[in-house]
């Protein structure tokens, strides 16, 4: 399962890490999120998981109110 994030468009809302913080954190430097294992290319990080996750990083894509994290099998 792959995660894609807009980082860029991150609005700092906080909602993926109140849905899985193994995964997602707060910038202390800029107040956006940060995916936690995820490799940057350009201004999209990405980052490869195992199916375990799928339920909880699902929550946090819904959760985002911008729509900037994506779930691909």
């Amino acid at each position: 399962m792959r995660i894609t994030f807009y980082r860029d468009k991150c609005i700092g809302c906080n909602y993926c890490v109140e849905a899985w913080p193994e995964r997602w954190q707060m910038s202390k430097r800029d107040g956006k999120c940060v995916l936690v294992g995820g490799k940057k290319k350009g201004r999209v990080h990405r980052a490869e998981v195992g199916e375990h996750e799928r339920e909880f990083n699902e929550r946090a894509a819904a959760a985002c109110p911008v729509g900037i994290i994506r779930i691909d099998d």
